[in-house]
């Protein structure tokens, strides 16, 4: 099909036009895997969820803002890949996903999560970064298995108390928001092994060196007058990272443009982690 002709068709919402846009899907992927990303969908068509034995079903990169209700028939599917759509509002079905765990809803118009997301016990990981969100939605507090959540680059001002009841949580990322504070909530949770606030508007840093499990803070870009205390070991990413709690520099540590080396292989290990959930 012609790419003009497929501009054409992806503008016209009706299943017969849809389907055509992904093809024939007639029989179950052997590796159970659908990749429908970038074929300018509109509407998913009620086909793509007859397989009841897929595990990973790829939406990214189209023009979705809502999905069909037979999508929970899709009861083994652990993955949900829907970033980089038009999605203002979560469909009902995604909550209906017990299995699921890992979402990917990033680069959406999302303002809000509904209640029954909760429901999504297996879910550790959840990518709501370039979203709409001026208030962190407080049903994520109550996903109790979650490792990873990516939520850089909304307009969130703070964190709920009841972030703290995430006691898995392995990596929070935060960046490109409106913290005027660093959360005192993460000092709490003493699973965290990374945590990036950079681009926000925090002034000053707390004492972090009682969070054994830290391994990584990213605290760039803020108008920050001091760098975290962290524990030995634990790698700052920021203004002031290469001198010591003491004030004094640290000979041993790397000079400032090589913070910005460990920060792009830390995002490149997350970037890895996440192209092998994906596989």
């Amino acid at each position: 099909m012609g790419n003009a002709m497929r501009g054409v068709i992806a503008f016209i919402p009706s299943e017969r036009c849809q389907r055509y846009l992904v093809g024939d899907l007639k029989e179950m992927p052997l590796d159970r895997t659908l990749d429908l990303s970038s074929h300018q969908l509109r509407r998913l068509p009620v086909t793509a969820c007859v397989f009841d034995e897929l595990v990973k079903l790829y939406l990214s990169d189209n023009n979705l803002s809502s999905l069909p209700n037979e999508l929970q028939d899709l009861r083994k599917l652990q993955l949900l890949a829907l970033d980089f759509n038009c999605f203002e509002e979560l469909p009902a079905a995604i909550c209906r996903l017990r299995q699921l765990s890992i979402l990917y809803l990033g680069n959406n118009r999302l303002h809000r999560l509904p209640r029954e997301l909760k429901e999504l016990k297996e879910l550790n990981t959840l990518w709501l970064e370039t979203n709409c969100f001026i208030d962190f939605p407080k049903v994520v507090c109550e996903l109790t298995n979650l490792k990873t959540l990516h939520f850089g680059y909304n307009q969130i001002h703070s964190l709920p108390k009841d972030l703290r009841r995430l006691q898995e949580l392995k990596s929070i990322w935060l960046p490109g928001n409106l913290l005027t504070e660093f959360p005192p909530e993460l000092l709490e949770m003493h699973s965290l092994a990374i945590i990036d606030v950079d681009r926000n508007k925090i002034r000053q840093f707390p004492n972090m060196s009682h969070m054994q499990g830290l391994k990584l803070v990213i605290y760039d870009h803020n108008p920050c007058v001091n760098a975290p205390m962290v524990g030995e070991g634990v790698r700052r990413v920021g203004c002031w990272a290469d001198i010591t709690d003491d004030g004094q520099e640290d000979d041993g540590s790397k000079e400032g443009r090589e913070d910005t080396t460990e920060m792009a292989e830390v995002h490149s290990e997350e970037k890895q982690n996440n192209l092998e959930a994906r596989e």
